[in-house]
């Protein structure tokens, strides 16, 4: 990465940008979070934060030599699509409640310290690291040169699939929870059926493939982990683990679903 940042013109200067646009909306998410007096909106800003990364990314890579503009317009519009219908919907998800459990336990550890403190370290701090590593893929990927357009059809393609596992998932959900009948029980229709979590599947799915349209122009492959960071937060920390644990206690019949249905990736349901 740091032969890129060298040999690139203007890199440097954008992954800095970067750095600072993550440093700014953490801010904002944590000024609104004091004010509404709950920390789950920063969920809202997350995707909100991607996508601003991809803007300073494009406007910072403009008229740089090499530089495709169509691949800049790629990236930027993959990211921006996902990340604004994913704020959107946590928005209106979580319009008129109160703090997601999720944080609650997380808050926990502050083990009588001060909480604002502990949440500004472990909540916002953290989250910022891990959205300015996540996002080099879109940083580096902004300045390549002479794209693979193998690559980036594959990489649109794996976006695709996962936009649709993620959006269609959501609205499954959304639509299983309006109706009171629900109330307390498991959602295990439609993509729910083939994957306990089709909207963590399909968060991963689109990340790999913004990986892969960075990757389109070489020095994208250096940033392989950011996906793979992606992939282990939805999977075994932030995820998939601390829902399960809450659902396990509060949904009627959620250990029967756990085994007839595949944690992560997609296959038809177990019979009984």
């Amino acid at each position: 990465m740091i032969t890129a940042v060298i040999l690139v013109p203007g890199l440097g200067a954008a992954i800095g940008v970067s750095a600072l646009v993550v440093i700014a909306v953490m801010a904002v998410a944590f000024i609104v979070g004091r004010i509404a007096k709950r920390y789950r909106d920063i969920d809202v800003f997350w995707p909100l934060g991607f996508v601003a990364v991809a803007v300073s990314g494009f406007l910072c890579s403009a008229g740089k030599l090499g530089a495709s503009n169509v691949q800049r317009t790629l990236l930027l519009a993959l990211v921006a699509i996902w990340g604004l219908r994913l704020a959107a919907h946590l928005a209106w998800r979580g319009r008129g409640q109160g703090e997601d459990p999720r944080y609650t336990m997380i808050l926990r550890g502050a083990k009588g310290r001060s909480e604002v403190l502990y949440a500004l370290k472990v909540v916002y701090g953290l989250q910022a690291a891990l959205m300015f590593f996540v996002s080099l893929s879109v940083t580096v990927g902004m300045f390549a040169g002479r794209p693979i357009v193998a690559s980036q059809i594959l990489g649109a393609v794996v976006w695709l699939l996962g936009f649709a596992f993620e959006s269609i998932g959501d609205l499954q959900l959304s639509r299983f929870k309006a109706d009171p009948t629900n109330a307390g029980r498991v959602m295990d229709r439609g993509l729910w059926a083939w994957t306990r979590h089709p909207n963590y599947f399909g968060d991963a799915c689109c990340w790999w493939g913004v990986f892969l349209v960075a990757a389109a122009g070489g020095w994208g492959l250096l940033t392989v982990l950011s996906p793979l960071v992606m992939n282990r937060l939805l999977t075994s920390v932030s995820g998939k683990p601390l829902l399960e644990a809450r659902m396990a206690k509060t949904r009627v019949g959620f250990a029967e679903y756990v085994e007839r249905t595949s944690a992560f990736f997609p296959r038809p349901p177990r019979r009984p």
